[in-house]
């Protein structure tokens, strides 16, 4: 720990659970170096775009697949 302090007593200073406050530091340190990409608001926004498009995209092919199968279902009586 930093400052020389353990886990133990920062655990308990902060009133945590010493296994949980392991598992947070475990995990900080195993992120990836570079997170940017993640928080950078102009990929958000055309990640965002992009799936506003595929979702389009996939409700028209729904609604053709549901015109289909009542159009055949007609037919087939």
């Amino acid at each position: 720990m930093e400052g020389g302090k353990s886990i133990a007593r920062t655990a308990r200073e902060l009133g945590v659970n010493e296994n949980t406050l392991n598992t947070g530091i475990n995990q900080y340190h195993r992120k990836p170096a570079s997170t940017s990409k993640a928080v950078n608001p102009q990929h958000l926004y055309d990640e965002l775009k992009e799936l506003r498009k595929e979702n389009k995209r996939l409700k028209e092919e729904r609604d053709l697949l549901k015109k289909a199968a009542a159009y055949f279902a007609r037919e087939s009586e």
